[in-house]
């Protein structure tokens, strides 16, 4: 049974169907898991582990019919017609090749892999092979995201000039081997939690001209903190934080010049927003959601049935836009990863 408002976009139910298979079977996965069957059109049909018996537990644990102890087999997998690639960012481009290599559309969790070359790799390489990929930034997909652009698109909150978003979480307990912590996993806040800001600004308001980068390192010696300012021409600019030390508000702010919207914790995930105008009453909006993943899942189906490469909603373009804001974020504050 889905649960879905008409008014902010298709319905995950009404896309073409499609069977998935997970590529990791982590913690991420299983929301993906949970979601995609319950909430759309697509179901699971295979997860693959490195570890044959940690496939079949998250099988057992999810009711997917076939499980694999090699990330090769899952791709081979002649009932798996698309693969959603769950691994650390480190292994990210690695996995994702498996599945263009066998002209499987494959989703990509964010962020996308560790730096903008390695996107820039990944890209040709699907377009050499035609096929589709798309990173899986749910948030984009998620009604209330929807209604978002429609405000901004109508006009409603005039022209935007300010933007405000931050993500933070009490992840400072972790050991120093956790894929969070731990360089060789690429690690670090701004590549697993700064990326929610970064592309939701990105989303609103394009690349930027100017990026400032201020923050502090974790003893493993990738980024813990930082607070990250984006300069648009004289357009507009965007205030961003991602912490992974303690818990923020992970709120968002989109100021215009007639009103804001304001989007309520947790911004990148099913919430409200509410528009206050300058003159009148706000207004909030609360699309109904069923899970959230579904969306992103859909997306891809409907894209692939229509013998599209990338969506038009998260193009390839803003992926790279993204990612080269983040090494620029790296950059500035000396974090290097192995093998880069």
């Amino acid at each position: 049974m889905t649960i879905h408002d008409p008014a902010y976009g298709p319905d995950p139910a009404d896309a073409p169907p499609l069977r998935w298979g997970i590529l990791a079977a982590g913690g991420i996965a299983a929301k993906f898991a949970a979601d995609v069957p319950a909430h759309s059109s697509g179901t699971v049909v295979a997860v693959g582990s490195r570890s044959l018996e940690r496939a079949q537990a998250f099988a057992s644990t999810h009711q997917i019919p076939t499980a694999h102890g090699s990330y090769a087999d899952l791709v081979a997998d002649e009932q798996v017609e698309a693969v959603y690639v769950a691994s650390p960012h480190s292994e990210h481009l690695e996995h994702a090749l498996l599945a263009i290599e066998v002209g499987k559309p494959v989703l990509i969790e964010k962020s996308l892999t560790r730096n903008a070359a390695e996107a820039r790799e990944l890209f040709a390489a699907a377009k050499a092979r035609g096929v589709f990929v798309m990173e899986a930034m749910w948030s984009r997909f998620l009604p209330h995201m929807v209604a978002m652009r429609q405000i901004i698109a109508s006009g409603e909150i005039g022209e935007v000039h300010m933007l405000t978003a931050e993500h933070g979480q009490g992840l400072d307990h972790l050991e120093d081997e956790h894929r969070l912590k731990n360089p060789d996993l690429a690690g670090g806040a701004v590549l697993d939690l700064g990326v929610y800001p970064i592309s939701f600004t990105q989303a609103v308001l394009g690349a930027p001209d100017q990026i400032t980068a201020v923050g502090t390192m974790t003893t493993t010696g990738v980024d813990e903190s930082e607070a990250i300012t984006l300069r648009y021409g004289n357009r507009a600019l965007a205030l961003l934080g991602a912490s992974l030390k303690g818990a923020t508000r992970n709120a968002a702010t989109i100021t215009g010049t007639k009103g804001r919207i304001e989007i309520e914790p947790t911004f990148y995930a099913p919430t409200t927003l509410t528009v206050v105008p300058r003159e009148g009453e706000p207004r909030s909006i609360t699309p109904a959601v069923g899970g959230g993943f579904e969306y992103q899942a859909a997306e891809v189906a409907r894209c692939v049935a229509e013998g599209h490469l990338e969506s038009d909603l998260h193009t390839w373009a803003h992926t790279l836009a993204v990612m080269e804001t983040m090494d620029e974020v790296r950059r500035q504050l000396g974090v290097v990863l192995p093998g880069e």
